[in-house]
């Protein structure tokens, strides 16, 4: 039953792939594999030896010997859990669409494109990836991405030039996400988990993954595509301008708010991002009835911002990231990861780590890193927690922070960043393995040899 499980899942996974030759939606092959395979778990229940339990991080190697009722016991709680930390991340990412379509109601955007002046290419290029690098660090990969795709869609016209801007946004985000606790769902992972903490987590990682976004962005700005001038989008002067800039500022700053409501009440991001989306959506009210009221527009005319911005949000990429990733669940809850990821460790000779102290290969690392873009990374990172006992701040951990982070932005779908960027532009996943994943693979590798040395300094 697990072989048939695997084939369901890499059936769905090549139907992803294949979208635009399919003529099939992606959300559709998600949404049916995460289906099936849920089924065909419930079915076989009892063929299966070991279960995954990711609430506590733990192989069960005495399921077999449990009651059929208290295995579909089992396999409900896992689900619910899943779905649960699922739901998570879904509300999170509709709470901060929402923020990020209030600011585009008000044409809050407009107030960033006054600063950025250059039609240049490669200059446009750098601030992107440099604002990718940084927003990333304080309000996470995945909202990073969210707010300049969004940033991108309104100042570029043509789509074929915003794919690479979008492509290296990714690469970007998510170099900017591994160094920081707050950055990177994996990262925030160990950092839970007491398994690195902040000082160490910027000594080891900020300059491997500051190379991560270097090397990649500046062999982009040596391309072709990058030459000449971008034709731009021009000045866009809605009614709503008057409070363009207001809500702008309110709005990154709701967003950058959640990480620092997560540290004081140690509640999920997404309630903190909830308790954001309402106090910017209060303002919006006031703002947008006082247009109202000021420019004595006609009753059938004047809509909720609110309103507007749901109504704007890509409920597919929402389907589609909902199917992937419980998906993956059913693969990690029947120890298929945990045992490919024990696989590597057995499997992979011990080379050049014992001056730093660490009880894994490079090699395998950076393997799980490779792993990541293919799997998830979010199972990964869960199945070696449960695999290593190593303490706190080790080497290992900070190696495995790195890969899984940046290891994502191999393929388009191996990080949340990814998935997300490629439901708002609908990035084919073949032009995205053609065009950068070599260039994620560059800057990967490059930022993996200055860990290799920065780790020596501590």
């Amino acid at each position: 039953m697990e072989t048939i499980i695997i084939i369901v899942f890499i059936a769905g996974y090549l139907a992803i792939t294949l979208e635009h030759s399919l003529k099939i939606d992606k959300l559709v092959p998600a949404l049916i594999m995460m289906s099936i395979s849920w089924a065909l778990i419930s079915f076989g229940v009892d063929e299966f030896n070991s279960w995954f339990d990711s609430s506590k991080h733990t192989l069960l190697t005495n399921f077999d010997t449990l009651l059929h009722n208290d295995k579909m016991h089992l396999v409900e709680e896992s689900l619910l859990h899943h779905l649960g930390k699922t739901a998570e991340i879904l509300v999170f990412l509709l709470g901060a669409m929402t923020i990020v379509e209030i600011i585009a109601y008000f044409n809050g955007f407009s107030t960033i494109k006054k600063f950025i002046r250059t039609k240049k290419k490669t200059k446009l290029l750098w601030i992107f990836c440099w604002l990718a690098f940084i927003l990333s660090a304080i309000i996470d990969n995945l909202t990073a991405t969210i707010v300049l795709i969004s940033l991108l869609q309104k100042l570029v016209k043509e789509r074929q030039i915003r794919l690479w801007f979008a492509g290296l946004i990714i690469i970007a985000a998510n170099a900017g996400g591994a160094f920081s606790p707050i950055g990177d769902v994996t990262t925030t992972m160990l950092w839970i988990a007491d398994k690195v903490t902040t000082p160490y987590l910027f000594g080891y990682l900020l300059l491997p993954s500051l190379v991560c976004m270097l090397v990649p962005t500046y062999l982009a700005s040596r391309l072709s595509v990058f030459k000449g001038d971008l034709d731009v989008y021009g000045s866009d002067d809605s009614a709503s301008g008057r409070f363009s800039s207001t809500m702008l500022y309110l709005g990154l700053s709701a967003i950058i708010f959640v990480p620092f409501f997560k540290m004081v009440t140690h509640l999920p991001p997404y309630v903190g991002m909830m308790l954001s989306l309402g106090i910017v959506a209060i303002f919006a009210e006031i703002c947008s009835s006082s247009k109202f009221s000021l420019e004595g527009l006609d009753n059938k005319k004047h809509t909720s911002p609110i309103h507007h911005s749901l109504t704007k949000i890509e409920l597919p990429s929402i389907l589609f990231f909902l199917g992937i990733l419980m998906a993956v669940a059913a693969l990690e809850s029947l120890g298929i990861l945990f045992g490919f990821a024990d696989w590597l460790k057995v499997s992979t000779p011990h080379i050049g780590t014992e001056m730093a102290g660490t009880a894994v290969s490079d090699l395998v690392v950076i393997l799980l890193g490779v792993g990541s873009a293919v799997i998830d990374n979010v199972p990964l990172v869960a199945a070696s927690l449960g695999m290593f006992s190593e303490a706190s701040d080790n080497i290992l951990w900070h190696f495995i922070a790195y890969s899984a982070g940046t290891g994502g932005s191999m393929l388009v779908i191996g990080s949340a960043a990814g998935v997300v960027a490629m439901g708002m532009e609908k990035i084919n996943f073949f032009w995205y393995l053609k065009k950068i994943s070599w260039l994620a693979f560059t800057g990967f590798v490059c930022g993996a040899l200055v860990f290799l040395f920065t780790r020596t300094l501590f």
